[in-house]
């Protein structure tokens, strides 16, 4: 084979080689930095492309996509001369690769150093139970500082969180007691205050109770009083119909009389040692007696006896005893007073 067409194959692979050693494929979320002759040339995003032999060069390739740093941690006292160490974790994401390419030499150290010192100044104004309690605000006051810091390098600072803070060993054995002394407080304010509502519940149960018991006995003496009313009530509407009736009924003097007398029977039962007999009764009686006087005994003995003789002294002959006027018929005459007097005495409904 002719020796120049030999030369000829071997230029076009060495060019074939060179061409294809310079096309270049950015992947996504990546960046490209070119230099031509050592110069910033431009930035190649994601796709094809080729470089010029010999004249271009890639300087960087950088991640757009947003990255996770974590720092070693850091020695920093507090204001009240409390050391402890605290380590942060950093999210950040490039924005600008030119501006990181030559913004800064180590931007990740400078980031680590600039987050340090911000943490000691920050540190430094606060108390320990401030710094345990405040990681939110610690967290917001260092991202603005660093975001703020590393703007002109093309870095965007999205978060930064304190990942562990460590006080010294006596410092966690003295918040272990505090907050046991703690707990045991609440424990004790939380019996305390179960006892005094168990306390307020056992009192208003009684009072409750009581109430209760109190509305009872007033309802039952209300019931029994208004029965006894009713019983009261009822029986002298009863008595007052019997009277009713009996006024009805135009009861003769004989009965008036007869239930007089019932009424005395009743009355005289032997149960009582003190009888007090009414006027009326005794007027009754006397008239009974007075009946059976002139009825019973004027029947053995209708003789009319002298009364009031008269003796006049000096005188020779006796003057005869004067007979006093008997009645017609004393019988009538002696109905007729026990019938007035039964009319007198007898009682009025």
């Amino acid at each position: 084979m002719d020796p120049g067409i030999i030369a000829l194959i071997v230029i076009g692979i060495i060019v074939l080689l060179v061409i294809v050693t310079n096309i270049n494929v950015v992947p996504q979320s990546n960046a490209y930095v070119i230099e031509r002759f050592g110069t910033f040339y431009s930035i190649w995003g994601n796709g094809i492309h080729v470089k010029v032999p010999f004249m271009d060069r890639i300087a960087r390739k950088v991640s757009l996509k947003e990255q996770v740093v974590d720092f070693d941690p850091q020695s920093v006292i507090t204001r009240d001369n409390v050391s402890m160490k605290i380590d942060t974790v950093v999210y950040y994401q490039i924005t600008d690769p030119r501006l990181y390419t030559y913004g800064v030499e180590s931007p990740i150290m400078a980031i680590e150093t600039l987050c340090a010192t911000t943490l000691r100044n920050i540190i430094g104004e606060l108390e320990l139970d401030s710094t345990l309690t405040s990681r939110d605000n610690i967290n917001a006051r260092i991202r603005e500082i660093l975001d703020e810091a590393t703007d002109p390098w093309g870095i965007k600072v999205k978060r930064v969180e304190l990942k562990n803070i460590l006080p010294p060993r006596e410092i966690q054995i003295a918040m272990e007691k505090q907050m046991k002394a703690e707990r045991e407080r609440r424990a004790r304010i939380l019996d305390a205050e179960g006892e005094k509502t168990s306390q307020i519940l056992v009192a208003e149960g009684h009072k409750e109770a009581a109430i209760l018991r109190a509305d009872a006995i007033r309802e039952t003496k209300i019931r029994e009083a208004q029965g006894e009313a009713e019983a009261i009530l009822a029986v002298q509407k009863a008595y007052a119909d019997s009277l009713k009736m009996l006024n009805e009924a135009s009861p003769t003097d004989r009965v008036i009389a007869l239930k007089s007398l019932e009424t005395f029977t009743k009355v005289a039962d032997g149960r009582a040692t003190k009888i007090i007999i009414p006027s009326e009764i005794q007027s009754m009686a006397g008239l009974a007696t007075s009946l059976k006087e002139l009825v019973v005994d004027g029947e053995i003995d209708k003789t009319p006896k002298a009364e009031n003789a008269v003796n006049i002294p000096n005188m020779q002959t006796p003057v005869q005893n004067v007979q006093p006027q008997v009645p017609a018929d004393p019988q009538a005459e002696l109905r007729e007073r026990a019938r007035q007097a039964l009319q007198q005495n007898a009682p009025r409904v």
